[in-house]
């Protein structure tokens, strides 16, 4: 595979990845409640890690208990935290594989907000009840602001300081970064607000804090939904930030010390375009009580998922944005398998289009992310100058030897993603794991795998 350009190293300004495919952010709720981590969470890391890929981009790390998406993630809000992180990247680094800590703040996109935050509003850019779950939530105040730009400073040094290779800041899909920087979301009249230059004020000003803090030897990137589609689903809303507007947020940041972006889309997660794919509703109804209680609108839509003959409006309102897409810009080789074909051209690389617009634009790293999981596809949209690498959640979450099957000379897996979602609608309640028995000799072997994670039990400081 030398001359395979997935498998050529990524140069980043002060990091080098040894190959072009990133374990995306996605985790599940392996860790304690009050954000300590466990020994669940160092063997999920590490079985993405032993499958080859080049770097592990992790979950959502919160960076205050307050701005936490859910209970049971891992944080990084006290110092206290960092041996543990210490010891993923040590066991990341056992194969060669670089982590790179995702920096989170919910904002009003607080899933479960947890006993902490109980009588407390989430904080956000904006007052506005958050509008698919209704999630409550108050216009954070100028010092709020600046408190939690310390707090983010304060992450990436307790990531540094842990060893880590890097930090991502979350600032894409919907959560705190994407409720300052959309023009559908962000209604302040203050300096953070209005203009495309002020409503981008807080990530950038993110940003410079971190440098402060860390210094310019530390690599930092950002995550940025390139399209907001804010109105995917609740059609009355504003659309939010458009690519043009992204191209210039992402040359702004790029001024400001970021090392790469990481481009995805949608301004609510999960969201009709990502992850793209199919929508279970036998196993929504039984994870989505978990949110009962936590926005206005959460009881209209446990509603909607559990009365099948109500299923067709919410499949017309959740399905509707995907009928205007474009067409993906090229294919991979030939699949036999007609099923799969289709699947492939619906799913992989819906964020190439966008990626390759804001590749032409700035000069650091551009990695994408989007369904993929065939070897000649990803080879020619790195080739073709779409992106610089890509990253990779579902398909790896089904097989998590990917990058090694690549390796061998396959184009697929043998038993690939089917893009059902079933992994993610499990995760609100469920361990995370792949559950389309379909890919499973019994409904034995699938959970024997999802609960592989737990195993070994211990972990010592």
């Amino acid at each position: 595979m030398a001359n395979d350009i997935i498998f050529e190293p990524l140069q980043f300004r002060t990091l080098t990845v040894k190959n072009r495919i990133f374990r995306s952010s996605i985790s599940g709720r392996w860790d304690n409640y009050d954000g300590s981590g466990t020994q669940a969470r160092i063997n999920w890391e590490e079985k993405f890690a032993r499958g080859g890929v080049g770097a592990i981009i992790t979950s959502f790390v919160p960076v205050a208990i307050r701005g936490r998406i859910m209970p049971n993630y891992a944080t990084i809000h006290s110092d206290e935290s960092i041996p543990f992180w210490r010891k993923i990247g040590e066991k990341s680094h056992q194969y060669d594989c670089k982590l790179i800590l995702q920096l989170s703040h919910s904002g009003r996109q607080q899933d479960i907000a947890g006993v902490e935050n109980q009588g407390l509003k989430a904080l956000s850019s904006t007052s506005d009840t958050e509008p698919f779950h209704g999630f409550e939530c108050q216009a954070m105040t100028s010092l709020e602001i600046q408190e939690t730009i310390q707090k983010f400073a304060d992450g990436a040094r307790r990531a540094r300081e842990a060893g880590l290779d890097g930090i991502e800041l979350h600032s894409g899909n919907g959560y705190l970064f994407t409720q300052f920087l959309s023009s559908g979301i962000n209604n302040r009249t203050d300096e953070y607000g209005g203009s495309l230059e002020n409503r981008a004020r807080f990530l950038l000003d993110v940003i410079k804090a971190i440098r402060k803090e860390v210094g310019n030897d530390f690599h930092l990137q950002f995550k940025i939904s390139a399209v907001d589609y804010n109105n995917a689903v609740t059609f009355w809303e504003k659309p939010g930030n458009t690519l043009e507007d992204s191209i210039k947020v992402c040359q702004w940041a790029e001024e400001a010390g970021a090392d790469a972006v990481h481009v995805s889309t949608g301004s609510l997660f999960p969201h009709p375009l990502n992850p793209i794919g199919g929508f279970d509703f036998d196993i929504i109804t039984k994870t989505y009580d978990a949110m009962l209680s936590s926005g206005t609108e959460t009881t209209r839509n446990y509603i909607l998922f559990r009365k099948s003959f109500l299923h067709p409006i919410f499949k017309l309102l959740w399905n509707r944005v995907k009928k205007q897409l474009p067409p993906q810009p090229f294919s991979g080789d030939a699949v036999q398998n007609v099923k799969m074909s289709q699947l492939l051209a619906e799913n992989q690389g819906r964020n190439l289009l966008d990626s390759r617009e804001i590749k032409k634009h700035v000069n650091i790293p551009v990695l994408c992310t989007g369904g993929f999981q065939q070897a000649s596809y990803i080879r020619q949209a790195i080739n073709d100058d779409y992106c610089d690498g890509v990253t990779i959640a579902r398909p790896l979450i089904a097989n998590n030897d990917l990058t090694k099957t690549f390796q061998e000379g396959k184009d697929l897996p043998d038993k690939p993603c089917t893009y059902c979602n079933k992994c993610l609608l499990n995760v609100i309640e469920n361990p995370l794991g792949c559950y389309e028995q379909d890919r499973f000799d019994s409904y034995e072997d699938m959970m024997k795998e999802v609960m592989s994670v737990f195993h070994p039990t211990q972990f010592a400081p």
